[in-house]
């Protein structure tokens, strides 16, 4: 065989040797990919005190005294809960025993803004309940901001509080991003939702039913002989706001009154709307108004003035949150009071309750609650 093909057989045997080796490395590569994608997959699913329950058929406190060899707990029971949270590598979460173990006595509560009087209300009746069971509360405003609202969260709960009451931001229920809470109430921290919540979250909430309120207002109107009523509110990702819509549209419905989309105004700026209400009423046969909050509300009536419209002679109006505006505008509004004190009340005792739950009371942990609060109409002077 001449020298040239023995070096061609040669190159073509390094080759395939360099190929195979190159195939087996792929391989090497490929499995441990596969094993490490296995791993964090098992990494996220960390087995909880519920989870190892549930598998033994014994409460969540008696798996949690198990894992601290309570004596309450027979040996037997003991022994089979330990070898259970060994093969599945149990671990405790360490943050969230630590917080639960350094109290503040302290509450943050996070609102969207200060301006309507409802959120004061609810600040007042939380702090009455916190300062009678020794808490101190600290307040912080989103300002309507995603970010704001994030940025809050993480600099209150790096220590300073021990949970959260918490209204959210439009920009927060537009984005509908949520990680910030959910990471919050990850680490052992509860929140207690109010008024703005969302389904998304597994917490404590407290609520008005918003739609019905609604409904029942529009009936209030119909029943005084109108027909033709004009909704002020806000976009639909607003929570509230989209709920009392639904439920001007019900109101409607049920009395087979037609809906015209033209007397729906859905604002999104609240700092400028006047130009908005001011065409709604002048460009529109209107015998009453249902506006959402009592800024819109007071805001119609100053309109109305300006174009010679008599309230509630000519228009009625109807506004939402019994605050200071309502009770002092000429004419004084009728409106839904929401009960904001008692709203606050409510959502302090959720949560000071939850945080003065025992350690080893975990079965609490998993069943949060919803409490609606009851609203009623306050009659005044824009309406006949």
């Amino acid at each position: 065989m001449g020298s040239e093909n023995v070096f061609v057989l040669k190159t073509f045997y390094i080759n395939e040797v360099f190929k195979s080796k190159i195939a087996i490395i792929k391989n090497i590569i490929y499995l441990y990919s596969e094993y490490t994608i296995y791993q964090n997959r098992n990494m996220k699913r960390k087995v909880t005190l519920k989870q190892i329950a549930k598998e033994l058929d014994v409460s969540i406190s008696t798996v949690s005294k198990s894992l601290k060899n309570s004596l309450e707990i027979s040996e037997d029971t003991r022994q089979k809960v330990q070898a259970f949270a060994k093969l599945y590598n149990y671990k405790p979460n360490l943050i969230a025993l630590s917080l639960k173990n350094r109290k503040t006595k302290t509450i943050g509560i996070i609102i969207p803004e200060i301006i309507h009087h409802f959120f004061a209300t609810v600040i007042s009746g939380i702090e009455n309940v916190a300062n009678e069971r020794g808490y101190n509360v600290i307040v912080c405003l989103s300002d309507e901001s995603f970010d704001k609202e994030v940025i809050n969260m993480e600099m209150l709960a790096n220590g300073s509080i021990d949970g959260f009451i918490m209204s959210l931001s439009k920009e927060t229920q537009q984005k509908k991003d949520f990680h910030h809470i959910v990471e919050v109430i990850n680490q052992g921290m509860p929140v207690v939702m109010f008024d703005r919540v969302t389904n998304d979250i597994l917490c404590d909430k407290v609520i008005i039913d918003d739609e019905l309120a609604a409904i029942n207002t529009i009936q209030y109107l119909i029943k005084k002989g109108f027909k033709k009523i004009a909704l002020i509110t806000t976009v639909d990702y607003v929570s509230v706001g989209k709920l009392r819509t639904e439920g001007y549209i019900k109101a409607l419905k049920n009395n087979d009154i037609p809906l015209h989309e033209n007397l729906i105004l859905k604002i999104e700026d609240t700092d400028n709307f006047e130009n908005q209400i001011e065409n709604l009423i002048a460009n529109n046969d209107i015998e009453a108004i249902f506006a959402v909050n009592e800024i819109f509300a007071v805001t119609a009536i100053k309109i109305a003035a300006k174009l010679n419209i008599k309230v509630p002679e000519q228009l009625s109006i109807i506004g939402f949150t019994d605050g200071i505006i309502s009770k002092y505008s000429s004419p004084s509004i009728t409106t839904v009071s929401q009960n904001g004190v008692k709203m606050g009340n409510k959502a302090a005792m959720m949560l000071i309750d939850r945080l003065d739950i025992d350690d080893d009371d975990e079965e609490h942990e998993e069943h949060y609650k919803t409490e609606v609060i009851e609203t009623h109409l306050v009659e005044r002077e824009s309406t006949i």
